[in-house]
């Protein structure tokens, strides 16, 4: 079977394997999070700081190693960059089925970012390679839907797994492996692509020296910081303000799950949200954050706040891959993978500087309540909404 690129075709095999790379952007971390609670039992003498860093160390080096990656695709083969990345990734996860002390799973925690960080620009990247216009939206859009499902369906089978024996949620770590197979049929495509060929001169012009327009560029890392910063605090701070409600936390990750699902949704039928909404589709995207959190406020039923979950979601599912579309048009072909380096980076460093911006919020405005976040993101979704109204032409 092909697949219909916009430029040609390519065998559904490839695809297969440039989605199988995008699905392993969901797990870093993940295989960690059922047995956080347990780490304590399972080594008594670990400190705080060290459980702290087997969660949050992986995270941290991705974004270094996702911005080294971008730059060395400008230089070194992709595909072995790719294999590389992909080499390390799977081998940290033998290495957590091996390791029985809390050093040894810190330093394979480190060793997990350094592999992640170097795969998560290609795997947006090899999308431009291949796709154009609308079906390069189209596949964008796929590949946010694949990493946001395999979210869902990892965390549940390493809950499950966790249950059995602390060291089978790691087994998730190991689907690298596939993914190094089919970069076979990666290869065969790749083979005669030399990217630096074929740029009309025009473009370059419009680009700049750097090959990348920065001012556009900086404009969609801004944006995409600031839609994950707000809807990240569901994921972060939900179980906390269904226990202030009085409600059951352990719903919450129910509701959290509802809220992958609905970033997942919007990715299968991205062109026609796009061509239903048009120029106001950052606006309206903003609008369903800002109601979202407002409906989580302001109902102490459940159903309402799986409601202001999903909306939440829906509005980062169009966000996400929008935005990588639009990054692909911001330099020319061979920097594309390198400014898709920079707008991803973005997510980590919202995900990470999230907790410390609502601390000091916080602090600043004296409350210790756990709605004060989602107040917080309400108003500046409303902010970010009326300041993207008074633009008169949006071009993200």
């Amino acid at each position: 079977m092909k697949i219909q690129t916009g430029q040609g075709t390519i065998p559904l095999i490839t695809l297969i394997g440039i989605f199988s790379i995008s699905a392993l952007n969901a797990l870093p971390g993940l295989a960690v999070s059922p047995i956080l609670g347990d780490l304590n039992k399972i080594f008594p003498s670990a400190t705080d700081l060290e459980i702290q860093m087997l969660s949050s160390l992986p995270s941290l080096l991705i974004i270094p190693f996702i911005l080294l990656s971008g730059k060395l695709t400008e230089k070194v083969n992709n595909l072995l960059l790719l294999q590389v990345g992909l080499t390390i990734f799977g081998v940290s996860g033998i290495l957590y089925l091996l390791s029985g002390k809390m050093w040894q799973l810190i330093a394979i925690s480190a060793m997990l970012g350094i592999g992640s960080g170097l795969i998560v620009p290609l795997s947006t990247g090899l999308i431009s390679r291949y796709f154009v216009g609308s079906y390069r939206t189209r596949q964008f859009g796929y590949s946010s839907a694949i990493t946001n499902i395999t979210l869902v369906l990892a965390t549940t089978l390493t809950g499950y797994l966790a249950e059995v024996n602390w060291h089978l949620p790691f087994l998730v770590y190991l689907f690298p492996f596939i993914s190094i197979f089919l970069t076979c049929y990666l290869k065969k495509d790749l083979s005669g692509y030399h990217p630096k060929d074929d740029v009309p001169a025009s473009t370059v012009k419009e680009m700049g020296k750097r090959g990348i327009d920065v001012k556009a560029l900086v404009k969609l890392m801004a944006f995409y910081g600031l839609a994950t910063y707000l809807v990240i605090i569901v994921s972060f701070n939900l179980p906390f303000l269904m226990e202030e409600y009085g409600l059951s936390s352990g719903r919450a990750g129910i509701l959290i799950s509802l809220f992958f699902l609905a970033i997942m949704a919007p990715g299968f039928v991205l062109n026609k949200i796009v061509q239903m909404l048009g120029r106001r589709i950052y606006m309206i995207c903003l609008l369903l954050i800002a109601c979202g959190m407002g409906i989580i406020l302001v109902s102490r039923s459940e159903i309402l706040i799986a409601l202001g979950c999903i909306l939440n979601g829906l509005a980062y599912g169009i966000i996400q891959p929008l935005i990588y579309d639009k990054t692909s048009d911001v330099a020319v072909p061979h920097k594309v993978t390198l400014a898709l380096a920079f707008v991803m980076a973005m997510n980590y460093v919202a995900i990470l500087l999230c907790p410390f911006i609502v601390n000091i919020a916080q602090n600043l405005f004296h409350s210790h309540s756990y709605t004060f976040a989602f107040w917080l993101n309400l108003m500046i979704a409303l902010m970010a909404m009326f300041i993207v109204m008074k633009q008169e032409k949006l071009e993200f």
